[in-house]
Order: C-alpha cells, then structure tokens, then sequence
C-alpha cells in the first residue's frame, strides 16, 4: 500500500489503496478483516494515469474519504464509515485547475477551496447538495489559507500572512470572530500537531524557529494560554542566547522581493569576509519555513552563515508564489535563487565565491540549474538525488511519476513549447564547457522518484565537458531510495557528509575539530 489505512466505524474493516505496476496509487479498497483477501471490494478506481488517490477520515469519523487528484486539480467521494461499500457521495466533479478538501460536522460540509481565489477560501455545503458552496470565509490576498480541521465546539484555520505561520480559532456560529494563537518570536514554524479526539479544551501545537529548537506546546483555550511540554533536547548542548535569526527582503531581477531567513552565531560580522550556506527547495507549492535544525549548527559555529531562500516556486508568500515558479515561470525559481546569492554579498553576508549551496530533488533540479547559471558565486554545491534530466523523463510517461508531474512541469510529448521551454533550463541538457564549484552529487538506486541514472548522467556529462580542476563527486547509495538511509544515525552520517564536504572545499577543514 502507498496510502493511508482508515478503519470502518466498527473496527472490522479497513480502506486502503494498492500501489499499481508503475508504482502509483490510483485505487481505494475495503477489506474485511477475517475473510479472504479476493473479498476486498473495491470502491474507487481511477482512470486518469496523472492522478492519485488517497483515503482519509472526517473530524467526526463518520465518513470516509476518498481524494484524487495531481498537483492541481482534486475530486473528492464520501462513504459512510458504517458501510464502507455504500455508493459513494460525490462532493463536486473534477474542473482543471481547482483544489479542495472537505471535513464534515453534524451533516455541514467544510470546504478549503481556490475556486474563486488563489489564496483559497472556507464553504460550507449541505450534505444533501454537496456541491452547492457557500462562502464561510471569503478569499483573501494577503491572507494564505492552507488548513481547516474541525473540532466540536470549533473549528481552527492554519495560514500564512505575509509568509508568516497563522493558526486562528473560529466559532461556528460566528464567522467574524476569530481568536489568533499568539507566538513567542517574530519569526518561527508552527501548526496544528497531533489532535486526534474531536471534543477537546486543548490544542497540541508544534512551534520552533532558526533558533529556538522543536518545541511542543499545549494551547488552553479557555485563557489563550501556551503550555510548554517538550523542547528538542541538543545533546551536544545548545545555548540560543549564542544565534541570532533575521530576515531580509531580496529583490529579484524582476523586481519581485524574495524573503531571506538567516542564521548567525551571534557576533558575525557582515563584511563579506565569511562564508553563508544558501538552502531553498522551491517546488510543487512546498514552503520552506524558517525552522530549526541542529545539523546547522557544526557549519554555523564555525563562521558560516546559514540562509534560506524563500524562492518562487513555493507558497510561502501565497498560492500566487507558487505559480509564479512552475510551468512557463519555472526559471523564476532559479533565477530568484542566484539572485538571492547576489543579494547576500551585497548585504556583507558573504563574499563571491563564498556562497556554498545544497538542495535535494526538485531542489536538485535548482543545484543543477544555478551552476549552469552562475557557477562562479559557488564556493561547494551539494545536490541530492537531483531531478536534472527533466526533458527525458517528462517524455518517459512510464516512469512512476511522469504523468502526474506533467501540471508541474509541463508536458513535452504533446506541447512543442513545453519542450522547448523544458530544455532552455534543464540542468542535463544546459551543461556547457566553463569552469563550475566544486560539487557533490548523490543517488539512490532504488529511488522511485528520481532514478539514479539522472545524477549519473550529469556527472558524467560535467566531467567531460567541464574546465576546471575542481573536485566532482558522485556517490551512489546502493540501499537506499529518494529519502536516503533508514535509521536515525545513518541519516546523521549522511547530514555530517555533507558539511564535511563544503567545510573541506572551503578549507575550513582544520579550523575546529
């Protein structure tokens, strides 16, 4: 199975979905428990080779939910959790373009939807005409909507304002009135975390910033007050008082202001004189929040400044951000990040040629591209399982995951000026005969997602075309998949090689043991 496992409401059944031949799930199935496996009925399958399906539970547990869809367009079936195998209820039918999901609550239907604005809005609908919607919270441009989950006695939105995280109480007999859960900084993550009961007087939280490690907190809705419960223990010992996290507004070539995230050691001097490590993923509408992560930490206390590049392609400033990175707006992702790399230098952060980078799949795609585009900021680049052949494998519709990425990406088997587009910026077929950074590329081979020969074929192409005498690295994982190795330590030593790479090529190697 590839999908969630939701049970029948009396525990004798179970939903699930198989993975296919290609490795996608494209169907959901009720089995139940103690009969013989050719039993299971199958309750959905789906025709469309781009979309996948997924099963879910409402707030209440009284229905079940079975979604399908791509990167942008979704559809959404309800069952009854007592009688899995009822015919389904169809909320509304597919329209190109249009995203929702739906809870329901004493037979009301919730939907988080962008059918009428990019940044989404809140319906409700009556179960008897479920594709009847009516606006509960209308759509906002500044206000991201990106979660609903109700409770009994109410219902919690999650969001973002200006790329900042907001989770917000609403009253269901009121719209208008709102209770924002306050936060301790002025930059950080947080969201909802586990709250699996329905009728609660509590809300778990999880919270941290580029300084302030993982931290659970309890919300007590009677008082607004946070209760902390655990706070990520740093074994190797951490004082926060010792960082400082800021944010700085980069403005792109375009003329669009990307958002910076930037973690120091307290007394970093911005004379250009030390190196900064840039992170960005920019893909697919996933934002890269200004969290913690102790991994920085070796790299930082030893003089680095550690950025994150809030760039195009993700949603951090809005769906709209999103967009502005994908299809036809792809090279804004890349040309954000460079930019952001210029702007950095020109703030003092770092000097040119002391930019280090990484980034991991589509994030990959970014390293690939960047150094095509200006390899001389670079002082070390890791790139991670690296989408870099994009033009061959969105001709590949047998790959897992082809059809489903052509929304993303565009599709070049039907579209002359996708593919032409696709190869003005993929990173396999832009190689030219220059000088490029030292570099690291990894693989998995038994990646599903992106298949080993990508980063192979890049190196291969880079060590014959390439002019300098830089170092080039090519590891192959030979038991692992897109994710890298199971097991906490071997994720560690895998994180450690890493920085043991852009320490050593910027010969900061012996500078603390």
């Amino acid at each position: 199975t590839l999908s969630g496992i939701v049970w029948s409401s009396d525990s004798k059944g179970v939903v699930y979905g198989l993975a296919n031949e290609n490795w996608r799930t494209d169907n959901a199935w009720y089995h139940r428990l103690g009969e013989d496996l050719t039993k299971a009925k199958l309750l959905y399958k789906e025709q469309d080779i781009g979309f996948g399906v997924g099963v879910g539970l409402t707030a209440q547990e009284d229905w079940i939910v079975i979604g399908t869809g791509d990167n942008v367009t979704s559809e959404v079936r309800l069952v009854p959790a007592s009688d899995p195998t009822a015919p389904p209820i169809m909320v509304s039918p597919r329209k190109t373009g249009r995203q929702y999901s739906v809870d329901v609550r004493d037979g009301t239907l919730y939907v988080l939807t962008n059918d009428d604005h990019v940044n989404f809005r809140v319906a409700t609908a009556s179960m008897k005409v479920p594709g009847d919607w009516k606006t509960l919270i209308a759509g906002s441009d500044r206000h991201y909507l990106t979660g609903l989950s109700l409770f009994k006695n109410f219902y919690v939105t999650e969001g973002r304002i200006d790329g900042l995280d907001q989770v917000e109480i609403r009253d269901y007999a009121d719209a208008n009135k709102v209770q924002p859960i306050k936060f301790p900084e002025a930059s950080y993550d947080a969201g909802l975390g586990d709250n699996p009961e329905y009728d609660v007087t509590k809300l778990r939280l999880g919270y941290e910033s580029m300084v302030t490690p993982d931290t659970v907190f309890d919300y007590h809705l009677a008082d607004g007050r946070l209760e902390t419960l655990k706070v990520q223990e740093i074994p190797s010992g951490y004082d926060p008082a010792q960082y400082v996290t800021e944010r700085v507004m980069i403005t792109a070539r375009d003329g669009a202001k990307v958002p910076v995230s930037i973690l120091t050691k307290k007394g970093f001097k911005k004379d250009g004189s030390q190196p900064l490590h840039l992170y960005a993923y920019g893909a697919y509408g996933y934002a890269m929040p200004p969290g913690f992560s102790a991994n920085r930490l070796s790299m930082v206390d030893r003089g680095f400044a550690y950025a994150i590049a809030h760039i195009r392609g993700g949603d951090d400033l809005g769906y709209q951000w999103y967009l502005d990175g994908k299809l036809t707006k792809r090279t804004n992702t890349f040309n954000d990040f460079v930019d952001a790399a210029k702007g950095l230098i020109d703030l003092g952060f770092t000097g040119k040629g002391k930019v280090t980078a990484s980034g991991g799949s589509a994030g990959g795609e970014l390293m690939g591209a960047v150094v095509n585009q200006a390899p001389e900021l670079f002082g070390a680049v890791v790139s991670h399982v690296a989408f870099v052949d994009v033009l061959n494998t969105m001709l590949d519709k047998d790959l897992p995951l082809t059809p489903g990425e052509w929304p993303e990406w565009g599709n070049p088997i039907t579209d002359k000026a996708a593919f032409d587009y696709i190869r003005s910026y993929s990173p396999y077929d832009n190689v030219a005969a220059k000088a490029y950074p030292p570099m690291l590329w990894t693989a998995g081979l038994n990646d599903p997602r992106v298949t080993y020969w990508e980063p192979a074929k890049m190196v291969a192409k880079l060590r014959d075309m390439k002019t300098d005498d830089n170092v080039l690295l090519l590891k192959t994982n030979m038991g692992a998949g897109h994710g890298g190795k199971s097991g906490r330590f071997e994720r560690l030593r895998e994180n450690a090689e890493e920085a043991a790479f852009i320490i050593w090529q910027m010969g900061m190697a012996s500078s603390q043991k």
